[in-house]
């Protein structure tokens, strides 16, 4: 922001999140928490969102069963399997779908994300410079920033 010629610092509280057993630990798709969606019942977030990546092939169900967030992650990474040829024209819009989903269906991690405020939402980690912050900054952080464009929908929206 600039004021009279000059840098306004603004100071916004950042949040970082990563791991499920640590702070915020809800914001990862790997959190514990099942969403519904297109009929089924998903076990965490981060299995819908791998899954899509082979939507209407025996692929996605094969992701939706997988015994972990962890193993859904792989099996989604993985290039054995035919990655829709759409996937990065719709992936921002699949997250957004999929964080909605997870946010609206569990009140009480509406409530914590409401509870940011106006915090900036990182996720933190060195594995992933395009959904995370790439664990020093040099990344995109797309989860966050979509996290955050979920709360001030939801905020909108009210109760």
């Amino acid at each position: 922001m600039l004021t009279d010629g000059k840098l306004k610092i603004q100071n916004m509280k950042s949040i970082v999140f990563y791991r499920v057993s640590e702070p915020y630990g809800e914001f990862s798709n790997f959190s514990p928490h099942p969403i519904k969606l297109k009929g089924l019942t998903w076990p965490t977030s981060e299995h819908y969102f791998q899954a899509q990546k082979f939507v209407g092939t025996e692929h996605e169900e094969a992701v939706r069963l997988a015994k972990s967030p962890m193993l859904a992650a792989r099996m989604g990474r993985s290039r054995q399997r035919p990655l829709r040829p759409d996937w990065e024209a719709v992936k921002e819009n699949l997250m957004r779908e999929t964080l909605r989903a997870k946010f609206t269906q569990h009140a009480k991690l509406k409530s914590l994300l409401l509870s940011t405020a106006t915090a900036e939402l990182i996720e933190h980690t060195t594995n992933d410079k395009y959904w995370g912050d790439g664990g020093d900054g040099s990344g995109k952080n797309r989860l966050g920033r979509l996290l955050m464009e979920l709360r001030d929908e939801l905020r909108k929206e009210g109760p």
